[in-house]
């Protein structure tokens, strides 16, 4: 007997019933080398300890202390989260959602899927994500096997077929097997612009795998490129 396979949405309320299962997760990719300080940089780890959350007090959830600086602080500073009356857990699972569908997502599906109050608070945040997928603030670049594909995010004209990609967001992801995610938008699915992003964002030398899509030939010499012709591309 097959079972009925959930909407992705439920599935990630599921993983992220609360604002602290969000903050943890944030938290463990931000911090994944050990808590930063985004005051003074300061990344000694014995530097800084947890304040105890009190809603009577407004001490707030996930409240740090850095003792280098003598500032408080918490994973959403300096982030697009950061002064957000939106739930953490609400743009969490935004953000799986605009990254993981295919073929993308309207700020009106958006509203639906999350509950949210208003329209204008679903364009706020696609916005806010989009805009923060264009910044590139990574350090330290992906390693070993990675697998890259690009998308096209955003939700259907009106009176255009579902085909049409006009007006949408070009996003490259590259993952690395059993390890981190990267996604960039690139102006558009040329080579120079799919190499550029993969360069940026991988190891030189590391194994690429990609699908048929013409754009990605010539990653070789600097990377061990293999193309899977089983791929759809794009």
């Amino acid at each position: 007997m097959k079972t009925e396979k959930k909407p992705a949405e439920l599935n990630l309320f599921e993983k992220f019933p609360t604002d602290d299962k969000a903050r943890q997760h944030l938290e463990s990719i931000r911090w994944a080398s050990g808590i930063v300080c985004p005051k003074c940089q300061c990344k000694d780890q014995t530097k800084f300890s947890t304040i105890k959350a009190n809603p009577e007090k407004k001490v707030r959830a996930g409240l740090r202390y850095c003792a280098a600086c003598k500032s408080q602080f918490t994973v959403t500073i300096g982030t697009i989260f950061e002064d957000s009356h939106i739930p953490l857990r609400k743009w969490v699972i935004a953000w799986y959602l605009l990254c993981s569908a295919k073929k993308g997502i309207s700020s009106l599906q958006l509203q639906r899927n999350l509950k949210l109050g208003s329209y204008r608070t679903a364009l706020f945040m696609t916005h806010r994500i989009r805009h923060a997928l264009k910044d590139t603030v990574f350090t330290e670049k992906l390693t070993g096997t990675i697998e890259a594909d690009e998308c096209y995010i955003g939700g259907m004209k009106q009176g255009v077929g579902a085909g049409n990609k006009q007006g949408k967001a070009i996003v490259v992801s590259m993952v690395q097997r059993g390890g981190a995610v990267r996604s960039q938008v690139v102006p558009s699915v040329h080579g120079a612009n799919l190499k550029k992003a993969i360069r940026d964002n991988v190891q030189i030398c590391s194994e690429v795998h990609t699908d048929a899509n013409y754009a990605y030939r010539s990653l070789e010499p600097k990377f061990n490129h293999h193309c899977r012709e089983d791929w759809p591309s794009n």
